[in-house]
């Protein structure tokens, strides 16, 4: 044994720490490749005319005589899409302040509502504390098409069908940021609020001064998840609006005609925007939100 590791010393040498290290970022750089890859194309197409959408993705759209052929880079680079989509499309506007009236509200009420309702889950004791907070989780779970019904008749017997309010009321009232920000709230130390309770602070000034600054990771983290599910959301607007009028930017994609493709990339980037802004804006506040999770006393 000693003779083959003098011949050949190199296939018992350990490799350099820095390779190990490396090894387990290829698959994972892979799969973010071919994750971002969809998006890549989707952008560059989004700078094709419709011509030359035609010739790459022809068979897709309807041309049977065509093939296939992806293209990364456009061969003709224009900004004619996004011009005929920002100046000469009035109704992608009036579909996007619809989104935008239809959204903030929701995380605006969120706020109001579900900020409270997390933080007297995590730091009150009071009979019925568990139940209640099992049907919370419960009804979070449960998919929309589920609740579709319900909510429709609720709606229905108010006479809110076809409003805003019909897509604000179902959203402010969700469980789900309560779900994740009781977690926030809860992580915090008791030291700390017996701490202030010691110097004369209230309820109020210990849920104002010591929960929300604390739980901010918690409350922006929900508030970023709900934006991108709201900003998203198909099947509640299709199922509590009729008029073209009220309805959001999520819905405008599928009203595109085949003739008008080049347009459909452009508002897709346009639409995706405000969503990956938001997640920059909120990465670090998501990342705060993972430390304070484990934070222990």
């Amino acid at each position: 044994m000693k003779a083959i590791c003098k011949i050949f010393p190199y296939l018992f040498r350990k490799p350099k720490k820095g390779f190990f290290r490396l090894l387990p970022c290829l698959p994972l750089s892979l799969l973010a490749s071919l994750m971002i890859f969809p998006v890549l194309m989707m952008i560059a197409n989004s700078f094709m005319d419709t011509q030359e959408l035609l010739e790459a993705y022809g068979r897709i759209l309807g041309d049977k005589g065509s093939e296939i052929v992806p293209r990364l880079l456009p061969r003709y680079p224009t900004l004619r899409p996004y011009v005929e989509l920002l100046l000469d499309s009035p109704d992608f506007f009036v579909m996007f302040w619809n989104s935008c009236r239809q959204v903030f509200p929701i995380l605006l009420g969120q706020l109001l509502l579900g900020m409270p309702a997390a933080w007297a889950f995590a730091r009150y004791e009071f009979p019925g504390r568990r139940p209640l907070f099992l049907v919370y989780t419960i009804l979070m779970v449960m998919p929309f098409q589920v609740t579709m019904v319900s909510s429709y008749l609720v709606l229905n017997r108010l006479s809110l069908m076809d409003t805003h309010m019909a897509i604000w009321l179902p959203g402010i009232f969700s469980t789900f940021p309560v779900f994740i920000m009781e977690k926030f709230f809860r992580a915090i130390p008791e030291s700390l609020m017996e701490a202030a309770r010691v110097d004369g602070a209230n309820a109020l000034q210990l849920f104002w001064y010591m929960g929300i600054p604390l739980g901010a990771p918690g409350v922006m983290s929900s508030l970023l998840l709900n934006f991108l599910e709201y900003w998203n959301a198909m099947e509640a607007p299709m199922t509590f609006l009729k008029t073209k009028a009220l309805l959001p930017l999520s819905l405008y994609l599928p009203e595109i005609t085949t003739d008008q493709v080049s347009v459909s990339f452009a508002a897709s980037v346009v639409m995706m925007l405000p969503a990956v802004l938001g997640f920059l804006w909120g990465q670090d506040y998501l990342q705060q939100g993972i430390v304070a999770s484990g934070l222990k006393e």
